[in-house]
C-alpha cells in the first residue's frame, strides 16, 4: 500500500531481495489517483486557481497529459486489455520470470470480492473508502471503488515500481547545542545546522519513524538552541 508506511514498504520490497516492486491498476485509477510531485509540474495547477484544478479534475477526460505521456511511453509501464498478455510482458520486462499469472490473478480476484462487501475485509478497500469520506479526496483524488479486472473498468495498467532516494535527512551530526561536529566528534568553531539539515528527521528529535508535517516543531527547536549558544 504505497503512501502509509515507506519505511515499512520498503523494508518489505528490499527483504525479497529485489529492488523493484509491481503496482497493477485500472484507467480509471489513473485517472483520479495519478499526478506528479510539484505544483509546478502539472499544468492543471499552475494557473494558481481552484477553478482550474476542479475542472480538470472534475471534467476532463482521461488522466492529466502529464500522467498519460508517462503511461504511454514511460519504460516502466505496460498498457494491456487482456491479464494473461499483461503479465507476460511484467516478467518479460524484467527478464526475471517472477509473477505467476494464477496467483496474482486470485490476489486480484480476492480484492475485487469485496468491493461489493459494505463490511469489507481488505485493506486497501479499507483505506479508500476512508479517504473518500473527505469529499475533496472523493471529487480529486480518489476513484470510485470498482473492480480491476472488470473490462469497462480498463485497460489494465501495470507499473514497476523501482526503489530509489527521492530525498535526504539530515546529513550533519550535531550536538545538543545545534554545534557542527567534526570527525573526531569536536564541535567546529562558528558552524551551527539547524532543521531537518541536522538530521533529526532521519532518527533524532521523531525517532526512525518520523513522519512528515512534524519537523516544524524540531526546526524551531533546534534554531532556537543555535541562536542562543551562538
Amino acid at each position: 500500500m504505497p503512501g502509509f508506511d515507506t519505511t515499512g514498504t520498503l523494508k518489505r520490497i528490499l527483504s525479497t531481495g529485489h529492488d523493484y516492486s509491481w503496482f497493477v491498476l485500472t484507467q480509471k485509477i489513473i485517472e483520479k489517483e495519478f499526478a506528479l510531485s510539484g505544483s509546478e509540474q502539472n499544468h492543471d495547477l499552475t494557473s494558481g486557481k481552484w477553478s482550474a484544478v476542479l475542472k480538470a479534475r472534475l471534467l476532463g477526460k482521461g488522466a492529466t497529459k502529464e500522467v498519460e505521456a508517462f503511461k504511454e511511453h514511460g519504460e516502466d509501464f505496460i498498457v494491456a486489455t487482456d491479464f494473461s498478455d499483461m503479465v507476460r510482458r511484467m516478467n518479460a520486462m524484467t527478464g526475471d520470470n517472477l509473477i505467476d499469472e494464477d496467483r496474482l490473478r486470485r490476489q486480484i480476484e480476492a480484492r475485487d470480492g469485496q468491493i461489493d462487501n459494505t463490511f469489507t475485509k481488505d485493506a486497501q478497500v479499507m483505506a479508500l473508502l476512508a479517504a473518500r469520506n473527505y469529499r475533496g479526496d472523493r471529487l480529486i483524488r480518489t476513484a470510485k471503488p470498482h473492480k480491476i479486472l472488470d473490462p469497462a473498468n480498463g485497460p489494465l495498467i501495470a507499473v514497476r515500481l523501482n526503489v530509489l532516494t527521492r530525498k535526504s535527512l539530515g546529513g550533519l551530526e550535531t550536538d545538543l547545542s545545534s554545534r557542527c561536529l567534526s570527525g573526531d566528534g569536536t564541535p567546529l568553531p562558528g558552524l551551527f545546522a539547524a532543521g531537518e539539515v541536522a538530521g533529526f528527521g532521519g532518527g533524532g528529535y521523531h525517532g526512525y519513524n518520523a513522519l512528515e508535517g512534524t519537523f516544524l516543531g524540531g526546526c524551531i527547536f533546534s534554531g532556537r538552541a543555535a541562536g542562543r549558544v551562538a
